[in-house]
């Protein structure tokens, strides 16, 4: 019995993944093994900074509360604690955008927990 070989499925799957190399600079774009190994890394390095890129904007909204709570003399944390003791349920990013782009929103919150 002559063996089976399923080439349209290994073609599709090379080609999948050659598509998915386009861009990358030199044979990192057109060899299998090379594009391979390539696209690996780069799904790795995704994942990766999923998670990171939240860290990020998490430290950027605190530096952004940080600063602009100080305007008013009061630092973070002391910002932070009072808000949960007056149970204003508002999160670090809106808190940021209002410090940043709203800045008499931030002072009447400022105002609120004083």
């Amino acid at each position: 019995m002559p063996r089976s070989l399923n080439t349209v499925a290994s073609r599709a799957r090379r080609k999948k993944l050659l598509k998915q190399s386009k861009g990358f600079f030199g044979r990192r774009k057109n060899v299998w093994t090379i594009a391979k190994n390539a696209i690996d890394k780069a799904m790795l390095y995704a994942y990766r900074d999923r998670k990171a890129n939240k860290r990020n904007f998490k430290s950027l909204w605190i530096t952004r509360i940080n600063a602009a709570s100080r305007l008013y003399g009061i630092s973070y944390n002391d910002f932070m604690g009072k808000l949960k003791s007056k149970n204003i349920l508002l999160n670090r990013k809106v808190l940021a955008d209002l410090a940043m782009n709203n800045p008499e929103a931030f002072k009447a919150i400022i105002e609120k927990i004083k």
